[in-house]
């Protein structure tokens, strides 16, 4: 917890230790305002004549003081906003990109994610940014407590032991606001990963009458979450009205004891002014104590629950590519280049183990420039597990992936690109679907190759038709070979399908893979159980639960071994 709050007020140091060097004399400057005063009043009420041109002076310097306060104050707040945006885009893209390439699902439904990435992304900028006011707080009390000793000692430690008082009942409340707040961002990300899937099942509820159980679970969810965030707030503002009661306490205190020293003229009307500006900033340093304490386990929740969407603590404060500008964009990087085409591709032992022994075990693969390679199997099998952890999306237990003979992590374009068995479409045009970035000029090569030009022809606004959520307005077929081009728009050195052709009728199948085979990428890896796909393979992986059953040509397949007749005998296509 402490490495990841470093980290994250040091990523831009420079503009944290101006921003918080900005805000310092906002804090401090009430010390300038609170000897103004005394001098004021001990100038009206002194017993002497007063001295209007004095008195007018010295009410034009408060006044002046306050002003010069309020610019500091607009200028720190505009200076320290970027920084504040900056921090939480740094959490929320390097918690993406753990999603991204976590190993396993996410530990709760995509609603519940974007909750982290809202609330405790907040919760844990907001803790950093709190050692601001507190070190001017601390300032300010620092030069408060010198300036009201000389004037008396025993009325300022009346002032100031009450404060103290409050920082030890923070400390003291600080496990419990921990629990508490826990509980409250739970249930809060409850309630809105549940109202997405609600969304996304509509028409499953709509068709199974389901309206009023859905309801009444939302209302379950909801209450649930009110009574947390009750409790939760509840903490937080018996701690806020603890800081109040101190500050109250201190006043009448003071009240009390000056009340002599007033009468025989050892304390002043304008050491009272004084005393009691003071003692109205000097709340400023118990109740940042107070907010940094209660945020102290609120972020350490944040951590937790950020660090589990795949990565880990420290991950999410390293260097992120994520540009910070001020003035125009940078351009769009070129698209990646690399010295070192594809000979082979290996992978040894690969081992992937899931709960209740699912997964793939020791699985050796073998794929050779301009080869095409088969993975076929039954249902749960392990398939598509393979193909991740080939990839470097799925982090594997044991064995290694080498790339020409080197080990290598995650594979990406231009080295392969991916079309992964459930195709993945925004709500966006076609056009920018299939590039997501990228430069445009294989991008009718793309559509080609993927069969799908003569689908965008027909389309009224061709490239620029916009798809729908998921790709509502396209047909399953021409998702899957949307995400097909995707994969071909990188032209990358392997190409990798996951179950493509599942949804194709049979025409279109054998034109998709006539084309690839006639002018797509010279090697491919290809999940399928669809014949069309296994008769023009070089070599059939044949996986049966998580192992390696058979390999080798499919006519040496269909006579020595028995899972590979058995799924050609169920086979479609």
């Amino acid at each position: 917890m402490r490495a990841v709050a470093g980290r994250l007020a040091t990523f831009d140091l420079r503009r944290y230790l101006v921003g918080g060097l900005l805000w310092l004399p906002v804090h401090v400057i009430p010390l300038a305002g609170g000897l103004l005063l005394k001098l004021l009043f001990d100038r009206i009420s002194g017993g002497r004549p007063v001295d209007l041109h004095q008195v007018w002076w010295l009410c034009a310097a408060f006044v002046g003081t306050e002003v010069v306060r309020g610019l500091v104050m607009v200028v720190a707040w505009v200076y320290g906003v970027y920084w504040w945006d900056a921090a939480a885009t740094v959490l929320r893209g390097n918690a993406l990109r753990s999603v991204l390439t976590a190993a396993g699902r996410l530990p709760g439904s995509s609603g519940e994610a974007l909750s982290r990435l809202r609330d405790d992304v907040a919760t844990l900028v907001n803790f950093v940014d709190g050692f601001v006011p507190l070190t001017g707080s601390l300032l300010f009390a620092a030069g408060a407590v010198v300036v009201m000793a000389r004037i008396d000692r025993l009325v300022t430690l009346v002032l100031v032991l009450p404060m103290l008082a409050v920082g030890v009942l923070s400390t003291v409340a600080r496990a419990t606001v921990k629990r508490l707040h826990g509980q409250a961002q739970e249930r809060g990300a409850a309630v809105t990963g549940y109202l997405g899937e609600v969304f996304a099942n509509v028409l499953a509820v709509k068709t199974s009458g389901a309206e009023a159980a859905v309801l009444a679970r939302l209302a379950g969810h909801n209450r649930a979450r009110r009574s947390a965030a009750v409790r939760d707030r509840l903490a937080t503002d018996l701690l806020d009205a603890g800081t109040g009661a101190s500050v109250e306490l201190g006043i009448g205190l003071v009240l009390l004891l000056v009340a002599g020293a007033m009468r025989g003229g050892r304390f002043t009307v304008g050491d009272l002014a004084l005393f009691t500006t003071y003692v109205s900033w000097l709340t400023g340093l118990p109740r940042s104590i107070g907010a940094l304490l209660f945020r102290l386990p609120q972020a350490g929740v944040a951590v937790r629950r950020l660090s589990a969407l795949g990565g880990t603590a420290r991950g999410l404060v390293r260097d992120t590519d994520v540009w910070f500008g001020r003035t125009a964009a940078p351009d769009a990087a070129p698209v990646p280049a690399h010295d070192d085409p594809l000979d082979v591709l290996e992978a040894r032992d690969l081992t992937v183990r899931f709960a209740g022994g699912a997964g793939i075990h020791g699985v050796d693969l073998r794929i050779t420039r301009g080869s095409f390679t088969v993975v076929t199997g039954a249902v749960g099998a392990g398939k598509t597990t393979l193909i991740r952890a080939l990839l470097g999306l799925v982090r594997p237990d044991a064995g290694t992936v080498l790339w020409n003979g080197r080990p290598v992590g995650a594979l990406v374009p231009p080295r392969v690109a991916y079309a992964s068995q459930v195709p993945r479409l925004f709500s966006a045009t076609v056009r920018e679907n299939l590039l997501l970035g990228w430069p445009d000029g294989q991008l009718h090569r793309a559509l080609y190759l993927a069969a799908l030009d003569e689908d965008i022809a027909r389309m009224p606004d061709g490239l620029d038709t916009v798809v729908g959520s998921r790709g509502v307005r396209l047909s399953g077929g021409q998702v899957q070979r949307a995400t097909a081009a995707r994969a071909l728009v990188r032209t990358p050195d392997l190409l990798v399908l996951d179950d493509l052709s599942s949804a194709l009728d049979t025409g279109t199948e054998a034109l998709l893979w006539d084309r690839l085979a006639d002018a797509g990428p010279r090697t491919l890896l290809v999940v399928s159980h669809r014949r069309a796909a296994l008769a023009r393979a070089d070599r059939v992986i044949v996986l049966d639960r998580g192992r390696v059953a058979g390999a080798g040509r499919l006519p040496d397949l269909l006579r020595d071994c028995a899972e590979m007749r058995r799924l050609w005998g169920t086979a479609g296509g």
